[in-house]
């Protein structure tokens, strides 16, 4: 059904636009929402005063650029515009309280999305919340040995976006870091890389594990530790590679062992047999008589 040769939806977009105002006290909503590359986003509104709600408009505003994004109504349902169907859908549809989510967010997802819920005569009560998206990878730690015995060289790195803070720490309180060095490279993905690298000194009475945190924003962190053994350990044989030698060594022994015996059992029956043969020959030089 046409109005005037114009789809209801269009006249429906053209009259609510017409009345839109700035009223944002009755909306609540969250300022902004953090999500990681990949992940999906949700982004919700909710009119707290109830009022005679028509339609309920998502709008995309991302380099001053407005783009509307999705539509809900009591009469025409829900809709997601041309060059979103793959990305947003609804997650809840209502004239009061509406949602939507954000489908695998890429970089390019990144922006404020407003709600209108639009009235009339009142116009546009309008929600705003933006979104954030970031990258963040798994640390990794490396631990070696400094030219004194009682100090190892920490280094973390972790590469994310925006540039992430990478935070050091030790389970043995005795121990100690020194010596932060921290460098930030830019990667040609707009990712960054950043290395702290640090001393840790102290006497160490038992295996301690150093632990690094890599976070971004607010964003929830992301943490590995690694042990380092304690030189009794080393000697008792806890680390693999002692392990590794012993059970070399027990092979070579085993080894050596039955080439012994397999030698030995050799010679005695070769000489049971010169002895079998000996005795053969004898009784065939007998003469009866």
């Amino acid at each position: 059904m046409s109005f005037f040769g114009v789809s209801p939806y269009f006249v429906a977009v053209f009259i609510f636009g017409a009345f839109e105002k700035a009223l944002t006290a009755v909306i609540q909503t969250q300022q902004t929402v953090l999500a990681a590359v990949g992940e999906d986003a949700e982004v919700s509104c909710q009119l707290l005063e109830t009022k005679d709600v028509l339609q309920v408009t998502w709008q995309k505003i991302s380099n001053d650029v407005q783009e509307n994004v999705a539509t809900y109504s009591k009469y025409f349902g829900q809709r997601v515009n041309d060059g979103f169907t793959d990305k947003v859908e609804f997650v809840y549809t209502g004239l009061q309280n509406c949602s939507i989510v954000i489908r695998n967010v890429t970089e390019q997802d990144e922006g404020c999305y407003r709600c209108l819920f639009n009235t009339y005569p009142e116009g546009s009560f309008i929600g705003r919340t933006c979104l954030q998206v970031y990258e963040l990878h798994e640390p990794v730690v490396d631990v070696r040995e400094s030219n004194s015995t009682e100090e190892w060289v920490v280094s973390c790195s972790a590469t994310g976006r925006p540039a992430p803070t990478v935070t050091l720490s030790v389970s043995q309180q005795d121990l100690n870091f020194s010596q932060y060095n921290t460098v930030s490279v830019s990667n040609t993905n707009a990712t960054f890389t950043v290395t702290t690298t640090a001393v840790l000194s102290g006497s160490r009475k038992h295996s301690t594990q150093v632990g690094c945190a890599a976070r971004v924003l607010s964003a929830p962190h992301r943490e590995v530790m690694v042990t380092i053994p304690h030189d009794n350990d080393e000697k008792s044989g806890s680390d693999p590679r002692n392990l590794g030698i012993r059970i070399s060594a027990s092979l070579s022994s085993v080894v050596l062992l039955v080439a012994c015996v397999t030698a030995l059992i050799f010679v005695w029956y070769r000489k049971k047999s010169q002895s079998s043969q000996s005795h053969r020959q004898v009784e065939m030089n007998v003469i009866p008589t």
